[in-house]
C-alpha cells in the first residue's frame, strides 16, 4: 500500500543557528526547510498545486533551540546550521487502526456569498466558540482524509494568526493545533494524508499528521 519511501528528520536549532538562518517568521522558517531540500517540481507542477513532497511542524522552542519535524519523500541534506537526525519510516508504521495524533491545521470555510476563504477565527466573536467550531471543522473533515475522530478526546488548542511577508505580498495564515485520537477508517486515503499532508497551508508548516499507534 505505502509504495513510497518516507523520511521523517527532526532538526534542531540552537539560537545561534536560527539567528544564521534569519529565521523571524513563518516564511523565513519556510525558506530554511525548504533549502535542505531538492526542488523537483517544474513550474508547470507547481502551477498544478503538486505536492513539493516535504511537510514541517515547527515544535516551537526555548532557551536552548527550536525543534522542527520534517517528513518527506526524499532525503535531506545535511544542514548548515542546526543538527539533523534522519529516520525511513516502515511500512508498517500505517498498518494500524488506531493512533493518537496532533497536527497544526488551517481551518477555514468557504463564504457561501462571496465564495472567499476566511478563517474560521474570524467567523466568532470569543475563544471558546473558536475551538468549538474548529473541533466540529476537524471531525467533519477527517472521513475525507481516511480516518475519524474521537469527539471526547479531541483538543483545540493555540489558535492563533500568522502575518508574513511572501514576495512583497502580505499573507495572513490562521493556525490551529489539534490533538486527540483517530480511527483509520479508508487505508488508501489514510496514507495518502499521511504522506502528502492535510488540508491548506502545507507549504507553510500545516497538514502534518504526527501519529503515534495506539
Amino acid at each position: 500500500m505505502n509504495n513510497q519511501p518516507m523520511i521523517a528528520s527532526a532538526l534542531h536549532l540552537s539560537l545561534a543557528d536560527v539567528k544564521a538562518l534569519k529565521i523571524i517568521d513563518t516564511y523565513s522558517l519556510h525558506v530554511a526547510i525548504y533549502s535542505l531540500f531538492d526542488d523537483i517540481r517544474s513550474p508547470e507542477d507547481k502551477q498544478k498545486s503538486i505536492p513539493s513532497g516535504i511537510l514541517y511542524a515547527d515544535k516551537g522552542g526555548d532557551f536552548d533551540g527550536r525543534k522542527i519535524l520534517m517528513l518527506s519523500n526524499r532525503q535531506p541534506k545535511i544542514p548548515e546550521h542546526g543538527e539533523l537526525s534522519i529516520k525511513k519510516i516502515a511500512d508498517s508504521f500505517l498498518d494500524y487502526e488506531n493512533y493518537r495524533f496532533e497536527v497544526i491545521v488551517n481551518p477555514t470555510k468557504r463564504d457561501n456569498k462571496t465564495r472567499k476563504l476566511l478563517a474560521i477565527k474570524k467567523l466568532t466573536d470569543d475563544e471558546e466558540s473558536t475551538r468549538q467550531k474548529i473541533a466540529k471543522w476537524f471531525i467533519d473533515k477527517a472521513p475525507q482524509w481516511g480516518f475519524t475522530v474521537s469527539p471526547e478526546h479531541l483538543e483545540v488548542r493555540e489558535v492563533e494568526v500568522k502575518r508574513f511577508k511572501k514576495g512583497g505580498h502580505e499573507v495572513t495564515q490562521a493556525q490551529a493545533k489539534v490533538l486527540g485520537r483517530l480511527t483509520v477508517t479508508d487505508k488508501a486515503m489514510f496514507v495518502q494524508s499521511f504522506q502528502h499532508g492535510i488540508g491548506r497551508g502545507r507549504a507553510f508548516g500545516c497538514g502534518l499528521l504526527q501519529i503515534v499507534p495506539m
